[in-house]
């Protein structure tokens, strides 16, 4: 059977397909995005829920001048290969290839960057707006994911959007999951509308009644049965939507083309603000994916035959599971101690904490500036609260970190996993900004583990301090020291000496302490004598530490996985200016850029992070001071 898929270059050319066509290119994209993922990693299960609904959308509005915005853009692969991209799949998260996630760069078709949830509506808002203005008509549509439904901004747009009353078209795909199960009110209230027996009942009433109506006939019909005005919207639930100024549309089932294209079409005639509420199933199409869409949701490289997920064999294990063996340690000593996570208990190592101690584990959805206040005021009433999250998450707290956390020195703990480079999924997602933002906030004491032994240690460190402090750690396996059975806490703002020198003193926080030693072994060679300091602290810093190699040293030498704009080679220079000491200082860590997608070993030697890089900076930095 000839490919379809080989044959569509842009959007337009599935205005020429017939519905019979349109299933086979669905079975097409979805063999393709198997085949790919399974080579090189990446978010599967959402994207193959969305396989139908991208082709309804696309065979019945006109890209590029209609426009689709993507929430998140883990629902996207179809999206890239209909739009362009297909040759370049090949090449998805890799590095110098396209994606993971729509990019304003790569292709005009990617209407808005993407990467973190609950954007588009707001985006598409602004589009729309910008539409009016200058007087032009092309329809503007968002794509949210349920999970995306819980954080606060899709709301805080929808009420927006309500008000306005402009025509926007926001397309809800639930498929009951965001990362992990969808928690919550909103999630519940979605449950509702698609088993509640009211509204099968409901949908039945209102058929017999288009049905009495002369001159309607069965196609209009069976479109017109989604579709609910206020008066239907008593009988039928959506109510919410209606109450916030849409027409509410749905639920429909999102694998029926037929289905959505009909209802498409007849959308866009209509005016106002709509919302079309679709079902869909994660991981459709493919066993593995939907008997556990929760694995496959962002996935590495995995046999397709089996589903089986490729693992180094005898690699030690992750920060994260270190992580959440040290918290349910912990949290059996002190029953003060709690755990919030923002819709990725298994991301962060939460989910055997849930487990034991369901009572004080809180998975707050995808709100990331709820789960910090909620931690604020836990704190505010004598508990101990541990958020987990990824850095690059955390920065959409920043206001409630600042505020509700530092200004009244709050003692909450948070854990920032994915810290530094993290590889495929790009410059949305790694975490190369917390140590700036973080080291200016007073009261906050901000450390970096140099191994997961040290992990522990900080952590309990954390938990027995009067204010507020943050604990961030890479992706991935740790270094495979041993584990302390007693988990002793650090002295706070005291780093430690790992290797002595005379000719320069390199000063390393986290994941750049073992780089450091390499870069000290390769200089050693060469009869160059470089000390290595694990610094452990941000802030306070150890500048006693940092005076006294100076003095023996007379070349300082900083490292970091994070931005050097703020950070702590930053935090270095501030002090040695503060004190009146003219001491030369290479700062090492990611320029003033960000980071693309690629493997983390790859982007680590583009952004001159790997021992032999460092060794050669040293080398000349010594040998330019003399």
């Amino acid at each position: 059977m000839e490919s379809i898929l080989e044959q569509i270059d842009h959007p337009e050319a599935l205005q020429r397909l017939s519905e019979e066509q349109l299933e086979q290119l669905a079975a097409e994209l979805r063999e393709t995005i198997i085949k790919t993922v399974a080579r090189t990693g990446g978010h599967l299960a959402p994207s193959l829920g969305a396989v139908e609904l991208t082709l309804a959308l696309y065979s019945v509005f006109r890209l590029p001048r209609d426009k689709v915005i993507w929430d998140v853009g883990h629902q996207a692969y179809a999206h890239k290969l209909l739009t362009g991209r297909r040759e370049a799949f090949a090449n998805l998260r890799q590095h110098g290839g396209i994606t993971g996630f729509p990019c304003r760069a790569e292709s005009p078709f990617d209407f808005f960057g993407v990467g973190h949830a609950s954007t588009s509506i707001s985006a598409a808002l602004g589009m729309v707006i910008a539409r009016d203005l200058n007087g032009r008509g092309e329809h503007i549509i968002a794509v949210i994911g349920d999970g995306a439904m819980t954080g606060g901004e899709a709301f805080e747009a929808l009420n927006h959007a309500g008000d306005l009353r402009k025509n926007l078209i926001v397309v809800l795909n639930d498929n009951g999951m965001s990362i992990d199960c969808n928690v919550g009110a909103m999630s519940e209230y979605l449950s509702r509308i698609r088993v509640t027996p009211q509204y099968n009942r409901a949908k039945k009433d209102i058929e017999e009644l288009l049905k009495s109506i002369p001159h309607i006939g069965e196609t209009v019909l069976k479109t017109a049965e989604y579709i609910k005005d206020g008066v239907k919207s008593v009988l039928v639930p959506g109510g919410l939507f209606e109450e916030m100024g849409f027409t509410y549309v749905g639920p429909i089932d999102g694998h029926n083309l037929r289905l959505m294209r009909k209802v498409f079409d007849e959308i866009r005639l209509m005016d106002g603000p709509i919302l079309v509420h679709v079902r869909t199933k994660k991981g459709r199409g493919y066993l593995p994916a939907e008997i556990e869409p929760d694995k496959f949701h962002g996935v590495g490289p995995f046999d397709q035959a089996s589903g089986k997920v490729n693992k180094t064999a005898g690699a030690p294990p992750s920060y994260t599971s270190v992580f959440g063996q040290t918290l349910i340690a912990l949290a059996a000593e002190n029953s003060d101690i709690t755990a919030i996570t923002a819709a990725m208990p298994g991301g962060t190592g939460l989910k055997e904490f849930g487990e034991r101690f369901p009572e004080r584990y809180f998975d707050v959805g995808i709100a990331e500036e709820h789960a910090v206040t909620l931690a604020a005021g836990m704190a505010a009433a004598g508990k101990r609260p541990v958020v987990a999250i990824y850095s690059t998450f955390l920065q959409r707290a920043f206001d409630q970190l600042l505020h509700d956390v530092c200004l009244q020195n709050l003692p909450v703990t948070l854990c920032l996993d994915r810290a530094g480079i993290v590889g495929e999924d790009g410059p949305t997602h790694h975490g190369l900004f917390d140590l700036s933002y973080l080291r200016m906030m007073p009261n906050m004491t901000v450390m970096a583990p140099k191994d997961e032994n040290e992990l522990r240690r900080m952590m309990k460190t954390a938990l027995s301090l009067d204010g507020p402090a943050a604990v961030r750690y890479p992706r991935g396996a740790g270094l495979g020291v041993p584990l302390d059975q007693t988990i002793e806490p650090l002295p706070v703002g005291k780093g430690e000496i790992l290797r002595e020198g005379k000719q320069a003193a390199l000063l390393a926080i986290g994941a750049m302490v073992e780089p450091a030693r390499q870069a000290a072994a390769l200089l050693a060679d060469e009869g160059i004598e470089a000390a290595v300091v694990n610094m452990r602290f941000v802030k306070p810093l150890d500048t006693a530490l940092i005076d006294d190699m100076a003095a023996k040293t007379g070349h300082l030498v900083t490292l970091e996985e994070n931005v050097l704009a703020g950070g702590f080679g930053s935090a270095v220079l501030e002090h040695l200016t503060e004190t009146g000491q003219r001491i030369p200082v290479l700062r090492v860590g990611v320029g003033d850029t960000f980071v693309p997608q690629g493997s983390c070993s790859s982007l680590r030697q583009d952004c001159g992070l790997t021992p032999p890089e460092i060794a050669r900076r040293v080398r000349e930095f010594i040998g330019k001071q003399g």
